[in-house]
């Protein structure tokens, strides 16, 4: 009688053959060039252009070598509930971090409450979040005294996210701003402050949009 060795061992190759296959293609094995290993891949044409557009005002934007997801943070929202970056996917965000006790940072707020007012949409948001974790009735009363009136109040009283930030960006100091696609990816980094409603600032904006004017 044959032996059935052979032709087991032969079936046992192609069903792990068909097996590699589907983990490939599902994304689950190291080598698939699909999305599942690079959340980030689509996001190539945007980093060009906020290559392109850094310049000027904004020149210290520095576009990542390649798009990468945004750290999962969570702060307070606007009501005072719990809100995260992943619950603002959707439109481009500029997260800034601030705090009061930071010069620099108080310094060009004016002109993110004006870049939101210029650009703020469905497709784009300014999301500045506060970092103070003492005397927190301090910060919303300076931004009131300060006449800042299109951006929402984001702040994180729990000290979480400015030492997140720091080692994503490994960004040291105040203010860091982050440049964060719709898909939630990151495309660039700002270490310190910027004109943000200057003429250069807005085309940065309007080109990471994939806007011409």
């Amino acid at each position: 009688m044959p032996s059935r060795t052979p032709i087991l061992a032969g079936a046992g190759v192609a069903a792990l053959a068909v097996l590699g296959i589907a983990l490939y293609g599902s994304g689950l094995l190291p080598g698939n060039t699909g999305g599942a290993l690079q959340p980030c891949a689509a996001a190539k044409p945007a980093l060009a252009r906020v290559d392109a557009a850094a310049k000027g005002e904004v020149a210290a934007m520095q576009a990542l070598p390649q798009a990468r997801p945004a750290p999962e943070i969570r702060f307070k929202g606007p009501d005072g509930t719990e809100t995260g970056l992943a619950d603002l996917k959707g439109r481009l965000l500029l997260v800034n971090l601030w705090a009061t006790w930071c010069a620099p940072c108080k310094a060009e707020m004016p002109a993110l409450d004006r870049l939101q007012a210029q650009l703020g949409g469905p497709d784009f948001q300014v999301v500045a979040i506060n970092v103070d974790t003492r005397n927190l009735e301090k910060p919303p009363e300076w931004l009131k005294q300060a006449g800042i009136h299109d951006l929402a109040f984001y702040a994180d009283p729990g000290g979480r996210v400015l030492p997140a930030i720091q080692r994503d960006t490994q960004s040291p100091g105040l203010p860091t701003t982050m440049l964060i696609d719709a898909q939630g990816c990151t495309l660039g980094v700002m270490k310190g402050p910027a004109a943000w409603s200057s003429p250069d600032g807005l085309a940065l904006i309007r080109a990471t949009l994939g806007r011409t004017s």
